[in-house]
């Protein structure tokens, strides 16, 4: 099949890439001729574990092609997917600017039948404002489809490769058959495809990543009673776990989700249910817990040193999660800037974010080229992200740099006894 995927951000291009190496022609359209020509030489704009592999092999085998000229890519394909930002309001509302004017220069381009794909994370009711812009535009026939992503940054390939599910909003049964053939090799194992009316199909995107959402603040809340009472949330959060009714994904207490798409599509899904008069009240409050418990490591800080101007604090993370070099969002962001407000000195470690992190910070933050070298002189250490390679540290080594050996673990990567045993103060998320 031949597809034109409008837009080589982290979906577009990831889709891109999946889709030649199923064995379809790919033309992958974005207007920033610098990015473009980074991908043409071999390199990629973003970090995600496998993807560098897949793009270059599609290239070699001339399935995978990056271009700016979007007319020539609509022309060429019968299926094209819209996969460019919507970026948040001030309101919180998503920002359709982007989708509809590449829909509406899909249609000035079209030169037959089309299948208009959304693939950008797009608020209920997206499908008819794009379908209202190209039937104003062209006479040619088209459909549009609804088909959100659900892929996991740092997992992406696999997810896309191997889905869960793939969710198609369609309203006609031409398009439905064309997109069930599209992903069919991707659905071998028995993967359902849904096929849904296109309304569904926006708002499951939006409901998943909510409750994904509203399960991560909620054992937010139960790890900070867990500390008023003495109790230890690991252990509540296995018990509850064990509840088939529940499950054990998304119940890892921890210092705040960030990222791309959880706290933009938790205050979207909030909008456009106030536009219809419907007040979310959960979700206010899953975004309230979540923007409280990024200063929680910082308020630890300053209740155990009090005054911390003059204080030396190291700090192992940075992206918002591992496998990604994403800092959208990142817990780490309000964490180092509280610091530094506080006077602290900062020194950080990522093992992929840093060159992100610098255009943030610039040089208020001191980076460091292994984990180690910000303990040197430290007061304390602080852990944001939970990447791999901070489990199983030297601790003599770290003790021996620390001018103070106290940790303030964010994401639970020790044990209290654990830490005991090597001599560290040690504070953590939920436990005594």
């Amino acid at each position: 099949m031949r597809i034109a995927v409008i837009g080589t951000g982290y979906v577009g291009l990831v889709a891109g890439a999946c889709f030649a190496e199923s064995g379809n022609d790919v033309i992958c359209v974005d207007r920033d001729e610098k990015k473009i020509g980074t991908l043409n030489a071999g390199q990629m704009p973003i970090y995600e574990p496998g993807l560098e592999e897949v793009v270059r092999r599609n290239r070699q085998e001339s399935r995978l092609v990056f271009t700016t000229d979007l007319p020539e890519a609509v022309r060429t394909s019968e299926v094209v997917f819209i996969a460019v930002g919507t970026p948040q309001g001030e309101d919180g509302s998503a920002d359709l600017t982007h989708v509809l004017g590449v829909a509406r220069e899909i249609a000035r381009a079209m030169n037959g039948y089309k299948v208009i794909v959304d693939k950008s994370t797009v608020p209920v009711g997206t499908s008819q404002k794009v379908r209202d812009v190209v039937s104003a535009e062209t006479t040619h026939p088209f459909s549009v489809v609804s088909n959100p992503e659900f892929l996991k940054q740092g997992a992406a390939i696999e997810d896309f490769m191997k889905p869960d599910r793939v969710v198609i909003g369609a309203e006609d049964k031409r398009a439905a058959a064309i997109m069930l053939e599209l992903y069919s090799p991707f659905t071998r194992t028995g993967a359902p495809i849904m096929t849904m009316d296109c309304a569904s199909a926006e708002l499951a995107k939006y409901a998943a990543n909510a409750m994904l959402a509203t399960r991560i603040s909620f054992m937010n809340e139960v790890a900070n009673v867990c500390e008023l009472v003495g109790a230890d949330v690991d252990h509540v959060r296995k018990a509850i776990g064990s509840d088939r009714r529940i499950g054990t994904s998304f119940l890892f207490p921890g210092v705040g989700y960030g990222g791309s798409c959880f706290p933009k599509d938790v205050k979207a899904m909030m909008r456009f249910a106030s536009e219809k008069d419907y007040e979310f009240k959960i979700l206010d409050a899953v975004e309230t817990v979540n923007q409280c418990q990024k200063t929680r490591l910082f308020a630890k800080m300053r209740a155990h040193f009090g005054d911390m101007r003059g204080k030396t604090v190291g700090v192992w993370g940075l992206a918002f999660k591992p496998r990604t070099d994403d800092m959208r969002e990142a817990p780490s962001i309000p964490l180092i800037t509280a610091l530094l407000d506080a006077g602290v000195t900062v020194r950080a470690y990522d093992p992929e974010a840093t060159k992100v992190a610098k255009e943030i910070f610039g040089d208020r933050v001191t980076f460091t080229a292994n984990n180690y070298d910000v303990l040197k002189g430290a007061d304390c250490l602080a852990i944001v992200t939970e990447w791999n390679e901070f489990r199983r540290p030297d601790f003599p080594r770290m003790k021996a740099l620390m001018r103070e050996p106290i940790v303030f673990d964010g994401r639970n990567l020790f044990t209290p006894e654990q830490m005991k045993q090597h001599g560290f103060a040690y504070h953590s998320i939920g436990r005594s």
